[in-house]
């Protein structure tokens, strides 16, 4: 027997964008289809009970990852991206929330899924987003004190200088020609792995 909840459970992607129109109006700015997947873009204000909406009702019981996307030269310029998953109905839902340049920050939803914790924080360490109410909002690759944010399109491929030697690298991190970085042209991936010039692998 369906339960009241049971119910409500969207049986697609466009049901569930629906059912968050109707029950958001003021906060899905807008939606898109592309290739058989869902994207909404929502008020960042409301993204804490719109995605508790998303679990408790719509049955979106995995959240995926969360990641970010550096639009440099545009306002808003950054993006903070939900991908939401269903175990119970196998429906995938895109969310998303534009922030501006200065400051961005949105509301945490590692109460709603727990796997947020450290999502946020890699996207707080890469791209200086932050998380408001993160119980423990602090770098997870990085170093504390570390004052840039790799991802953010302004950061060189070839890394910049460090002062903390004690923690890291005196100099520049090579990344272009880099001994983690593979090199594009002929051969299979062994050969264009960048250490196999440097390295015998057999």
């Amino acid at each position: 027997m369906l339960t009241e909840v049971d119910t409500q459970l969207p049986d697609s992607a466009e049901s569930a964008v629906a059912k968050l129109k109707a029950q958001f109006p003021d906060a899905v700015q807008s939606s898109k289809e592309f290739r058989g997947e869902q994207t909404i873009v929502i008020d960042p204000a409301s993204n804490v009970e719109l995605l508790t909406y998303c679990r408790d009702t719509l049955g979106f019981d995995f959240l995926v990852d969360v990641c970010s996307v550096d639009n440099a030269g545009q306002d808003p310029r950054f993006e903070v991206v939900y991908h939401l998953y269903s175990y119970t109905t196998l429906i995938s839902l895109r969310v998303k929330a534009f922030l501006g340049e200065d400051e961005p920050t949105i509301g945490t939803v590692a109460g709603i899924w727990a796997t947020a914790d450290w999502h946020e924080r890699e996207v707080y360490d890469m791209m200086g987003i932050t998380f408001a109410n993160h119980r423990d909002l602090r770098r997870i690759l990085m170093w504390e004190g570390y004052p840039f944010y790799p991802l953010r399109k302004e950061f060189p491929l070839g890394g910049k200088p460090s002062e903390m030697p004690d923690v890291a690298f005196t100099g520049v991190a090579q990344l272009e020609g880099g001994p983690f970085v593979t090199a594009p042209g002929p051969g299979d991936t062994k050969t264009r792995e960048p250490r196999s010039r440097d390295q015998d692998r057999g």
